[in-house]
């Protein structure tokens, strides 16, 4: 909105006139729930069969001290601001956003999935199928999504009990040729296991335990090995530079102990010893990564699919750049719903444009910006009793509109 006096200027729209910040909050706040719930339904109703929706979060900055849900939490990007937490679900095929909703800035990622789930219930969704970054990954959410019949692709770490014992019965199996993927360049072996699915009964005051079926994919990349150790090395150094000078990172306090031990004595001073056994364990393990589903038993289709929620991170980078919306600037909760959903149908109108030019290869050629740059070069003369007149496209003009699918502009 920040750029909207501009733009009318030069562009004809349904208003005709410029929307100042009041008539904008009372724009906002004409949005109400029953209204976005509708549109969610919908929504869901358009999605593609058996597609796999990609989950995930971030953080949104706010200087505001009236908004209930910004509070003090961890933020991804280490602003020190007090934030709200943006859960997103988005079609890894069509690349299109179906669902969004604000939580409170104090709310970590493992707690979101319970009720994702509850929320897919009340609208409706049926057999949906959810790609998981490993920060959603706890035994409580996996025997949620078991529970509520949910498909999954969900990043799991090495360090698990059940990853660790497979992983190293399947270490030197993992680097054979015959499980290596050239378009990936990565090693990937299936393994089924049974994951030891447990559900509480309140009203009946027991616990039922059963085997399910899953299957855990393991991984390794030579690649990925070299950039984790350089990553460590930069890490360890880091680490090492904030105790020498005692600049203390609060999200880093567990790595200290981990790989340094402090000592000080009035004499020597202070001196810091490298944790070499941690340090060892650390680099056995660079290159592998591990994921878990219960649908797909395919390494590399769990891959592909893992790789695609990438489109969520994406988005939220276009959220925060492209539509302006790293800070919220609302004074109201009631705006600041109304602004996320306008927000989100921003969303999907940018998604669905990058996604068509994807299709039909432009980016070979032209930038996002570059396209709509192109097609706002497009005038339209109006004089008074001689109605309107549409500028001339130019033959560029006409390939683009075809290339993406849409009719040319007409008055």
């Amino acid at each position: 909105m920040s750029r909207f006096s501009h733009w009318q200027k030069l562009h004809h729209h349904p208003y005709c006139q410029d929307i100042p910040s009041q008539r904008s909050s009372d724009l906002f706040q004409a949005i109400d729930e029953e209204g976005r719930m509708a549109f969610f339904q919908k929504q869901g109703n358009r999605r593609m069969e058996k597609e796999y929706w990609a989950f995930d979060t971030t953080s949104i900055s706010s200087y505001s001290e009236v908004l209930s849900q910004v509070k003090k939490g961890r933020n991804k990007e280490h602003d020190r601001l007090p934030q709200i937490n943006l859960a997103l679900l988005f079609g890894a095929q069509s690349g299109l956003p179906f669902y969004y909703r604000k939580l409170s800035g104090n709310i970590t990622d493992v707690k979101t999935v319970r009720q994702l789930m509850k929320e897919f219930d009340v609208m409706g969704y049926k057999k949906v199928n959810v790609i998981f970054d490993r920060g959603f990954y706890s035994k409580d959410n996996i025997n949620a999504l078991y529970k509520h019949h949910q498909k999954f692709v969900i990043g799991v770490q090495l360090k698990l009990k059940y990853v660790k014992g497979v992983l190293e019965a399947e270490r030197e199996n993992l680097k054979l040729w015959s499980n290596f993927e050239t378009q990936f360049t990565t090693y990937g072996v299936c393994r089924t296991i049974n994951w030891e699915y447990e559900q509480e009964r309140p009203y009946k005051g027991d616990v039922i335990k059963l085997e399910k079926r899953a299957y855990l994919h393991l991984f390794y990349n030579p690649e990925k090995a070299i950039k984790d150790q350089v990553d460590m090395n930069d890490y360890l150094t880091a680490l090492h530079q904030d105790l020498k000078e005692n600049t203390l990172k609060d999200y880093r306090m567990k790595d200290y102990d981990k790989y340094f031990e402090v000592t000080e004595t009035p004499k020597r001073g202070k001196k810091i010893t490298p944790k070499e056994e941690a340090m060892r364990n650390a680099v056995r393990n660079y290159g592998y990564f591990a994921l878990l589903s219960n649908e797909v038993n395919d390494p590399f289709e769990a891959l592909s699919l893992y790789r695609s929620k990438d489109v969520v991170e994406k988005a939220f980078g276009n959220l925060k750049e492209r539509l302006n919306f790293r800070r919220m600037q609302v004074s109201s909760e009631l705006s600041l719903n109304g602004k996320l959903f306008v927000e989100f149908i921003a969303l999907i109108y940018l998604s669905y444009v990058k996604k068509k030019m994807q299709d039909a290869e432009l980016f070979n050629q032209w930038t996002l910006q570059g396209v709509l740059d192109e097609l706002d070069m497009i005038e339209l003369f109006e004089a008074p009793g001689h109605g309107r007149v549409l500028g001339e496209v130019t033959t560029k003009q006409k390939e683009l509109y075809e290339a993406l699918g849409v009719a040319l502009p007409s008055l």
